[in-house]
């Protein structure tokens, strides 16, 4: 007799645990049911937004917001990176001309002329000796790897292919005869 009890007892609960186990499957499937339908429903609004016109100007907008966040947050560091560069070109600039005076500078500083560009300098060698020993066109850099300029290079390339000459301009002026 309690054999029987037992096993009605193991059946009922056995059952119990079937019926909630099936009803918990049905909400559970319910659920993800509606999920599913949440979400196709919201694919089809882009999708016809998207056919409307209405999405690229949304994603334009998008892009804007994004943009200007983006700006903000990196607005400073692109100023004190161009302040930086400034200076470095400054520096340049300054050593540019005070370079003839450097110790190691192995032509007299009163035979050095700054022009800037397309070359830094032209050294008459020998001109404040009263005897011009050579001509040097001299490009001045200041960084660690150097690299001339397009026009730069032309000069260069026309100064070794001895594409150089010298001209006499001779300017009349103007007689109110």
């Amino acid at each position: 007799m309690i054999e029987w009890v037992i096993v009605s007892v193991l059946l009922g609960t056995l059952f119990l645990v079937l019926y909630l186990y099936i009803r918990q499957s049905s909400r559970m499937e319910s659920r993800a049911r509606e999920i599913f339908e949440n979400w196709r429903a919201r694919e089809q609004e882009v999708v016809s937004r998207w056919q409307a016109g209405e999405l690229e100007r949304l994603s334009d907008e998008k892009a804007k917001i994004i943009f200007e966040g983006w700006r903000n947050r990196e607005e400073e560091t692109i100023r004190s990176d161009a302040v930086r560069r400034s200076e470095s070109v400054t520096r340049g600039k300054i050593t540019e001309h005070l370079v003839p005076f450097f110790p190691r500078f192995p032509y007299n500083p009163r035979d050095a002329r700054f022009l800037g560009s397309p070359v830094d300098l032209i050294v008459f060698d020998g001109l404040s000796e009263g005897e011009i020993r050579e001509i040097v066109f001299a490009e001045i850099k200041t960084s660690r790897n150097p690299s001339l300029s397009r026009r730069e290079r032309e000069v260069r390339e026309c100064v070794k292919e001895r594409r150089v000459s010298y001209t006499l301009l001779q300017i009349q002026p103007d007689t109110d005869d």
